[in-house]
C-alpha cells in the first residue's frame, strides 16, 4: 500500500512543462560560454560543458561517467566507449584537445582517482551529479547566454555537434553511429532534418 502511495506522489519531471525538440547550440554560443567559464575559473563546468558537447551522450550517461572511462593511466584518452543506459548498446565518442585539457585540469583540481565518478555530486544522497542537477546547470548556461530556456535543455548538448556534423557532411549514417541510435529513422527524427532540409531547398528555390 505504501509503495503505491509513493509512486502516486512522485510527479513526472516534465509535468506542467512544454516539452519538445530542443535546439542545438550555435557555434557563437559555444565559444561565448567557453570563454566565460574559462575567465571565471569554473573548472568543473568547463569540463562538463566540453565533454557534453564532444560525447553527444544522453544526460544520464554523461553524469555517470567515471574517471577511468576517459583516462588511460594518467592521460586523457582521445576516444572513449561507454555502454548506454537506455539502449544497453555501446557507443564511442571523441575527446578533442580542448576537452582533454579541461578534463585534466578538473581531475587534478578535484583530486579524482580512476574509480571515482568524473562529476561527483555535491549532494550527500547522490554519488555523482544527477540528471536534474545537470539540467539546472544547463539551464543556468542558457540564461547566461541570454537564450530562451524553453528552447534549450540537456538534449541541446547532445544535439549540437551531431547537428553540425550532419549539416557539414549530410552523412546520416555517421551521425547515427555517433548518437548510438539503432535505427536511422530515430536519427532523422532526432535531428529534425527532414524539415530543415525541406526549408533549405525551398529557400534556395527562386520563383
Amino acid at each position: 500500500m505504501s509503495m503505491s502511495t509513493g509512486n502516486a506522489s512522485r510527479e513526472p519531471w516534465n509535468k506542467g512543462k512544454i516539452v519538445g525538440q530542443k535546439a542545438p547550440f550555435k557555434l557563437k554560443d559555444i565559444w561565448a560560454l567557453r570563454v566565460r567559464l574559462q575567465m571565471q575559473g569554473r573548472v568543473r563546468e568547463l569540463a562538463l560543458f566540453n565533454l557534453g558537447i564532444d560525447s553527444k551522450l544522453r544526460g544520464c550517461d554523461l553524469v555517470a561517467l567515471r574517471v577511468r572511462d576517459v583516462c588511460h593511466g594518467d592521460q586523457i584518452a582521445s576516444r572513449a566507449i561507454v555502454m548506454q543506459h537506455k539502449t544497453q548498446r555501446p557507443v564511442q565518442f571523441e575527446i578533442t584537445a580542448s576537452t582533454r585539457d579541461a578534463l585534466q585540469t578538473w581531475i587534478k583540481h578535484a583530486g579524482l582517482r580512476s574509480e571515482d565518478f568524473l562529476f561527483p555530486s555535491r549532494l550527500h544522497e547522490s554519488p555523482h551529479l544527477g540528471t536534474r542537477q545537470y539540467a539546472r546547470i544547463v539551464g543556468h548556461w542558457v540564461k547566461e547566454l541570454g537564450l530562451d530556456p524553453a528552447d534549450y535543455g540537456t538534449h541541446s548538448m547532445r544535439r549540437t555537434k551531431a547537428t553540425l556534423i550532419y549539416r557539414r557532411t549530410k552523412n546520416l549514417r555517421a551521425v547515427q553511429l555517433l548518437l548510438g541510435h539503432s535505427k536511422l529513422e530515430s536519427t532523422v527524427r532526432y535531428l529534425g532534418i527532414e524539415v530543415d532540409d525541406a526549408l533549405e531547398i525551398s529557400e534556395q528555390t527562386e520563383i
